[in-house]
């Protein structure tokens, strides 16, 4: 009774389900005709909204007078009797008239004439018609502006034409009605159809519920098809009506069965008897052929079913067979779990080798051996063929006397030999009796006798293969176990090797890929710091304990003494971060030969890592490129240092009474990221202060913060020497004594002044009389400074460059000379343009003076400041004796 009053509320719930979806079927629909109505409207209400307003903003510009009205005194008061006029006639709700200033000359609200239009009217004074859409004070409208013009085409002000939107729409209110009764009806017919619907289901399916069916599906299922029992429906006739496949194999059915009598079957007489009689047993034990078969029957009319016999079958025959076969699979799956956990736990091909080796004994066999291609060993891909020389990398026994070659043994495979083909063939052997089979003999017949001495009488010798690529060759022996390797056998010992084959090539890419890292990295690292006068320097770089980084590090001479110092870090490891780190490092070389600010710099690298990062986008793992860098300044002239840093901690500055600061600066985002301007900050540097530059491998680690690595950093610092050499190794000895999981590099720079004397600045009035004074100054420094070979050139260079700032820069203009390793001219005022290199023709009188400078000098350039430009050319000095 519980049952029978559960199904109508089932069906009923299904009912409800099938009503419920039709209803929001016919309201998404109704929603859907709705909403594209509504935009169809609106779309075409703006855009004769757009065209109302052009049209009559067009017809009010083109209009006579119009021009000589802008043009008059009062303007308003000519126009704006016109401009209402036509607003009325054209049922717009503005027509306002502006001037070139964007001053309204008309307006329908007086109050508003002689302020600023409130719009986009700029490209009409360029000769455009502009419409846009606003919201304005009267609501949501569409204006337009269109220029005016005078007789000769010049544009003297525009006129603007606006309406309403709402004024132009209604289609909406005039079919919603219509709409909704067709909705109405819909749903009227839909609750028709639900009714109807509700009685046919409840009528099919004997008011089961959703929930009940599948239940019973799954179950019918699970019977027919996920038991190893055969199951065997017969009607009341004894006619077959379903057997699945397990009862087919059974019985040995036809594949025609169904629908025909048990008689005629074929079945043996006892068994056919007994399905036929529709009696109910219970195990009861039948011959079918040579199988012995356990048998249950019951009849299906129970609870009203209809009449017929439900058998299910099973084989008493195979009841050991499969037990014995269940618990040797059941080891297969243990041996095969615990290999997935002990096989490639490391990176090293050789223990991976060890690890199969291990794994193996004595669950599987009595001794394993893995020998190994050589060029695996090096992280190389091996050629293909049995001719590439193995080497033993592994082996594990039961036994240490066994006569097997031992672990480091180079062997060349005999092409005769057994595993000549399996490497050659890429498949598994098996040799059930070694010692009846001789073909593996010839390798080494001593050895080969040795071994059969020792007892061991089968093996399994199976290839390492990995993408296709031969590795190597496990081989597994047996002496102490009296059965021999089967096919089962083989077949595991290959899903054994299959899973090492995997680790192991992933071991030899990997040792592949560290290598070719480690040589990238350092062929792109500085190899030796650059010859300079600013600073004092020494540096340490130490490699991550497993892999390389992208952790970088620069000392980049720039034009007027100065020098550029950098270091950054790119985040990851690997051949990725280590060629990213040298993409970076070469942009900020090209940079700094372009003289840029650090802010700017670091500006112009945050968009190469972000273009970086788009070309990563389609590959099939998309990786983040993600890098900081600081980028410092320092001027042996000035003593001052620039620094701007992008993502990364701030420097160090031990002055010469040794003490430890960090300097304020502003903090930007890494490289990268974008969206935020990177600012620099500057300080001043004494004579003798060591600056210090790192990456945070140096500081920040898993057991401490950065802020207490800062803190070690410091005194660390207090306890140095004061030559960089000095410092880089207290440092690197008290902050990592035991090495570090992350690649560091330090830069410790000590900072030198250029003497005064060497210096000399002067202004230069912006006059042409000027020029042979600046000779006559320059001429009498050089001297002094012993650089007399010099003098004539100079004098060029610097005629060229202060004309040239005389007659194209802006006052002040100023002179100065450097003499560090050699000679730098620079000239400088508060213009932003820069000349430019180019060649004079034959007819041309003048373009040749800064040809002259490219070819008098080393090197010549521009450099930008806050107040202008500084064009400098640097000569060498005049050898020794010369």
């Amino acid at each position: 009774m519980a049952r029978t009053t559960a199904r109508p509320s089932a069906s009923r719930s299904v009912a409800a389900q099938v009503f419920a979806l039709q209803v929001v079927v016919v309201l998404l629909l109704v929603l859907a005709a709705v909403l594209a109505l509504v935009i169809q409207s609106r779309r075409d209400s703006t855009t004769e909204a757009r065209n109302r307003s052009v049209a009559v903003a067009q017809t009010f510009a083109d209009s006579p007078g119009i021009a000589a009205a802008l043009r008059s005194p009062d303007p308003t008061a000519l126009l704006q009797p016109s401009a209402e006029a036509a607003r009325k006639d054209s049922g717009v709700d503005f027509v306002v008239v502006l001037g070139t200033d964007g001053i309204r000359y008309t307006h329908p609200l007086v109050d508003r004439i002689g302020k600023k239009f409130v719009g986009t009217y700029q490209p009409a004074l360029q000769g455009q018609v502009v419409t846009e859409q606003i919201n304005g004070t009267i609501g949501p409208l569409v204006q337009a502006v269109v220029p005016v013009h005078d007789a000769n085409g010049t544009v003297v002000g525009a006129v603007s034409a606006g309406i309403t939107i709402s004024k132009v729409s209604g289609v909406v209110q005039r079919q919603l009605p219509l709409l909704l009764g067709a909705a109405a009806v819909a749903l009227g017919l839909a609750t028709v159809g639900t009714a109807l619907a509700s009685r046919r289901l409840l009528r099919q399916t004997h008011g089961l519920g959703p929930a009940e069916m599948t239940r019973m599906y799954e179950h019918h299922d699970a019977v027919l098809h996920a038991v190893r029992e055969g199951v065997v429906i017969l009607r009341a006739d004894a006619t077959l009506l379903l057997a699945n496949d397990e009862a087919r194999r059974l019985l040995d059915l036809p594949p025609d069965a169904e629908g025909r009598p048990v008689a005629e079957l074929g079945l043996d007489g006892p068994a056919a008897e007994l399905l036929a009689s529709g009696r109910a047993v219970s195990d009861e034990v039948l011959s079918a052929g040579a199988r012995r078969l356990v048998v249950s029957t019951r009849p299906t009319d129970r609870a009203g079913g209809p009449p017929g016999t439900v058998a299910t079958l099973r084989d008493a025959t195979e009841l050991h067979v499969l037990t014995a076969e269940a618990e040797a699979a059941r080891r297969r799956l243990t041996l095969l779990y615990e290999a997935s956990l002990a096989i490639g736990t490391t990176l090293d091909v050789t223990r991976t080798a060890e690890e199969l080796a291990e794994v193996a004994v004595p669950a599987f066999a009595d001794h394993v051996t893995v020998d190994l291609a050589e060029p695996v060993l090096r992280g190389e891909e091996p050629r293909p063929g049995p001719d590439t020389p193995m080497r033993r990398v592994a082996k594990s026994g039961i036994a240490e006397e066994m006569p097997l070659y031992p672990v480091g043994e180079r062997i060349t495979v005999h092409p005769a030999t057994p595993q000549a083909w399996n490497l050659g063939t890429g498949q598994a052997g098996l040799e059930r009796d070694l010692a009846s089979a001789t073909a593996w003999q010839t390798q080494d017949p001593p050895r080969a006798r040795r071994v059969l001495e020792h007892g061991i009488h089968s093996v399994v010798r199976v290839p390492i293969l990995a993408r296709g690529v031969q590795l190597g060759l496990v081989k597994f022996w047996r002496s102490q176990r009296p059965e021999p390797f089967d096919l089962d056998d083989l077949s595991l010992a290959e899903e054994l090797t299959a899973r090492a084959a995997v680790s192991i090539d992933n071991a030899r890419r990997y040792s592949r890929e560290h290598v070719m890292a480690v040589a990238l990295q350092r062929s792109l690292l500085p190899g030796a710091l650059p010859s300079q006068s600013a600073v004092d320097a020494a540096y340490r770089y130490l490699p991550a304990q497993a892999g390389v980084g992208g952790d970088w590090f620069d000392v980049i001479p720039l034009p007027g003494t100065r020098v550029a110092l950098v270091v950054g870090d790119v985040v990851g490891h690997g051949l990725h971060a280590a060629a990213t780190m040298g993409r970076l490092r070469t942009a900020v070389h090209n940079f700094a030969t372009l003289d840029l600010p650090p802010d700017e710099l670091l500006g112009h690298l945050d968009e190469l890592v972000a273009m970086i990062d788009q070309e990563r986008e389609g590959e099939p793992v998309a990786e983040v490129t993600g890098a900081s860098c600081l980028y410092a300044i320092y001027d042996p002239v000035s003593l001052t240092c620039s620094v701007a840093r992008a993502g990364h901690p701030p420097p160090a500055v031990v002055a010469p009474d040794g003490s430890v600061s960090y300097p304020e600066l502003p903090a930007g985002p890494p490289l990268g990221v974008g969206g935020m301007p990177y600012s620099a900050g500057e300080f001043r540097l004494e004579p003798g202060s060591r600056l210090v530059l790192y990456t945070d491998g140096l500081v920040e680690d898993r057991s401490r913060d950065i802020d207490t690595g800062l803190d070690l950093l410091a005194e660390a610092l207090r306890q140095a020497g004061p030559e960089p050499e000095e410092t880089c190794e207290a440092v690197l000895a008290a902050m990592l004594p035991h090495g570090s999981a992350d690649d560091v590099a330090l830069l410790v720079a000590r900072t030198k002044a250029l003497p005064r004397e060497h210096v000399v600045e002067f202004a230069v009035p912006a006059e042409a009389a000027a020029v042979s004074r600046v000779r006559a100054t320059v001429t009498a420094q050089l001297e002094s400074w012993g650089l007399d070979e010099l003098v004539f050139t100079t004098e060029l260079i610097l005629s060229e460059l202060v004309t040239n700032a005389i007659r194209y820069g802006a006052e002040p203009i100023r002179v100065r000379l450097l003499y560090d390793r050699g000679l730098v001219c620079e000239v400088s005022d508060t213009s932003g343009t820069s000349p430019h290199l180019r060649y004079a023709a034959a007819t041309d009188e003048g373009g040749r003076g800064l040809f002259l400078v490219a070819q008098c000098s080393e090197r010549w350039g521009t450099r930008y400041t806050e107040s202008g430009k500084v064009i400098w050319a640097a000569q060498p000095a005049p050898p020794e004796g010369y």
